[in-house]
């Protein structure tokens, strides 16, 4: 067995360094309706992929891949994907719901510049990796531990982002020509902002309210 490399000093952030970190995850949001047309930048896109590219993944195995998505032809065909299955989410709502749900802008697919499909290939270093033994679904969280970091990379770099998430995956994976045994994770929309609600959307616009953290919090085992 080769040696193990001795682990480095761990680096420590200064005050200034923590709060920049905290102040991104608060300010991020799911951006729908605000995005500006103009291309992004290549080299902040490039940031942004490669925060993505350094989330955390069990084994190892960095399960994911990137599809840039750009011409209009491809994201109207999403589009019109999401429209159809977004007709079919309004009636699941009941009646005293559904205006309020059809009022919503839950998509930036032709509005943005940028659209980015995140998959996550579930044969990538075979078939047994290390810490996915017991629970198969650990390649999925570690790709969308990806879409995090990216979500907080591009907020970073003054780029919005959202997550469309009202589609027939598998129509989807046709248009996009994903391999059966790719899963399809996230499909996302990037563009610069110049403004954002302060407060996530549905907050704001009274669809449903933060829950406080403190009612969330268990000591031990799970409690009612």
């Amino acid at each position: 067995m080769p040696k193990s490399p001795a682990p480095e000093t761990a680096r420590e952030f200064n005050p200034d360094e923590r709060a920049a970190l905290y102040d991104i995850i608060n300010a991020r949001r799911d951006v729908r309706n605000e995005f500006r047309s103009d291309p992004l930048d290549e080299a902040a896109l490039r940031r942004v992929l490669e925060a993505a590219h350094a989330a955390p993944s069990v084994g190892f195995m960095q399960p994911w891949n990137f599809i840039l998505i750009r011409e209009m032809a491809q994201r109207e065909k999403v589009q019109k994907l999401f429209a159809e299955a977004n007709d079919e989410a309004a009636e699941m709502f009941p009646d005293e719901r559904r205006d309020a749900y059809r009022a919503l802008k839950l998509e930036g697919i032709c509005n943005a510049p940028l659209n980015i499909a995140v998959t996550c290939d579930r044969t990538r270093g075979g078939k047994v990796i290390l810490g996915r033994t017991h629970n198969p679904e650990m390649d999925v969280y570690s790709t969308v531990c990806a879409v995090q970091n990216m979500w907080l990379a591009a907020r970073a770099e003054g780029i919005g982002m959202g997550w469309v998430s009202i589609f027939d995956h598998e129509i989807l994976k046709q248009i996009l020509g994903i391999p059966e045994h790719v899963e399809l994770v996230a499909y996302l929309c990037l563009g610069y902002v110049d403004k954002l609600f302060d407060q996530p959307e549905l907050a704001a616009r009274g669809w449903r309210q933060r829950l406080h953290l403190d009612d969330l919090i268990m000591q031990e085992h799970w409690t009612d």
